[in-house]
């Protein structure tokens, strides 16, 4: 069920609360200051970002650190940052009392949805490559000569480009803000879910509560036109009774044969030497070039640019070559499914795969089947979920004879790669788990990599194309 719609001036006058103070979090406190600038607000923050909030030496602005269940429930929106689990034991005790949860993505979408139609909004959404395929989109509306503006959770928060002005908008969307779109009452023009696998679970609760988020932004949102992969099983079988759909990945369609694009029958051109790697990117294309054509362009005119896109950094990067050895980051890599894409590009090449990092629980069980017939040279274990993996592995590695490793961070089993490869070969570090613990996330942990390979941190770590070109 779609809430009703919320834009920023509709909290006037109610007792509003932020949660969490990142990025997002002081995206939502200067869109409601823009608007609301008499507005009391309290922030629920950590002793360490209160500093910061402090800084902004705002008189209405209330700051504290414990956010109880009763506290939460003293306020009758709560604009929270999306790392934030609505499914938290204190968020569903207020929300049962009365308390609206939405995050910054909502007040965005509610400040521009007017009549509930966003006729210029592309939305993206996946369980990977959700990030290339909204890059991608911008790239080729930028080509077809639109300001486009690239936002989301790519890295630039939709609050930031507030009163920001595109003739298109490819949002990028994580399952932390699909439901917001529905929340907003706005109506995106498009939107392309890529696939769907268990990930977030610790945020979700469950896997089947993930895929209904997730797919939100397709059931209620209801965007004019969906834009779905027909490969994806829980994808084809969707019916979405409000929406158009258009499929890819299907012979009627954008799809791919081996390396070649076709619109239907009809060959386009080869991707072979695109700047996408993998299957799953070039698949990515296909996607865009469906969305495109809903949108009302000459996608096959457009497709040839894809030539030159910038891929994006920690998402199977190579990040350079030292001592006989090719170092892949692939940090992105955050569930089983998306280090079997990885390994796949590298399947002719002797690797050297690293695994493991913050246990959300996932099942490693397809992987280890995988295993059996998709053999790398060696596996490296780490992380906190590193013993559970490693000790499903070692059966197969027993029959199948790749070399099974335990390390205890990033440069051990950097170490073990190596020593894994005595004639040198390709290190890949697609760890199918995220990094919080070790790090403070994904970059971070690709950065670390590179460091540790040798090369500057600072060269492949830059997102290109964010905001309004």
């Amino acid at each position: 069920m779609t809430s009703s719609p919320l834009d920023l001036a509709s909290l006037a006058g109610k007792r509003v609360a932020l949660w969490g103070w990142g990025r997002e979090g002081r995206a939502a406190y200067n869109a409601l200051r823009a608007r609301l600038p008499q507005q009391p607000l309290t922030l629920f923050c950590s002793a360490e970002e209160a500093a910061d909030a402090m800084a902004f030496g705002d008189p209405l602005l209330a700051i504290e650190h414990e956010a109880g269940g009763e506290r939460l429930a003293a306020f009758e929106i709560v604009v929270k940052s999306p790392g934030i689990s609505p499914n938290k034991p204190d968020a569903l005790f207020a929300a049962a009392r009365g308390t609206r949860f939405i995050g910054g993505t909502a007040l965005w979408f509610g400040e521009h949805a007017g009549d509930g139609t966003m006729a210029r909004t592309l939305c993206v959404t996946g369980t990977k490559g959700k990030s290339t395929t909204s890059s991608l989109l911008a790239h080729l509306l930028r080509a077809a000569g639109l300001r486009t503006a690239l936002a989301g959770n790519i890295g630039l928060p939709l609050l930031e480009l507030l009163d920001a002005r595109a003739d298109a908008w490819a949002v990028e969307l994580s399952s932390y803000q699909t439901r917001d779109v529905a929340a907003s009452g706005a109506r995106p023009a498009i939107a392309i879910v890529t696939n769907l696998f268990p990930e977030h679970l610790d945020w979700h609760g469950s896997e089947a509560r993930y895929i209904e988020d997730k797919l939100a932004l397709v059931t209620e949102a209801k965007p004019h036109v969906a834009v779905l992969n027909a490969a994806d099983p829980r994808l084809a079988a969707l019916q979405l009774p409000d929406s158009d759909i258009r499929w890819y990945g299907d012979a009627r369609g954008w799809h791919l044969r081996g390396d070649a694009l076709h619109r239907g029958d009809a060959f386009v051109m080869d991707t072979a030497t695109l700047p996408l790697p993998g299957r799953h990117n070039r698949s990515n294309l296909c996607a865009v070039l469906t969305a495109l054509e809903a949108f009302g362009l000459d996608a096959l005119a457009l497709a040839p640019h894809a030539a030159t896109f910038q891929p994006l950094p920690n998402r199977l990067q190579p990040v350079g070559e030292r001592d006989g050895f090719l170092y892949v980051n692939d940090s992105i890599s955050t569930t089983p499914h998306a280090t079997l894409a990885a390994l796949e590009l590298y399947r002719s090449r002797p690797v050297a795969v690293l695994i493991g990092g913050h246990d959300r629980g996932l099942p490693w069980d397809d992987f280890a089947v995988a295993m059996r017939t998709q053999v790398p040279r060696a596996i490296v274990t780490m992380g906190q979920n590193g013993p559970r993996i490693h000790a499903l592995l070692e059966p197969v590695a027993a029959t199948t004879g790749f070399a099974l490793r335990a390390a205890n961070d990033l440069a051990d089993a950097m170490d073990q790669a190596r020593a894994a490869l005595p004639d040198g070969g390709v290190v890949l570090l697609s760890p199918g788990a995220p990094s919080f613990g070790a790090y403070k996330d994904y970059v971070a942990r690709g950065r670390h990599f590179a460091q540790l390979a040798g090369f500057d941190p600072e060269a492949i770590s830059g997102i290109t194309g964010m905001g309004i070109a």
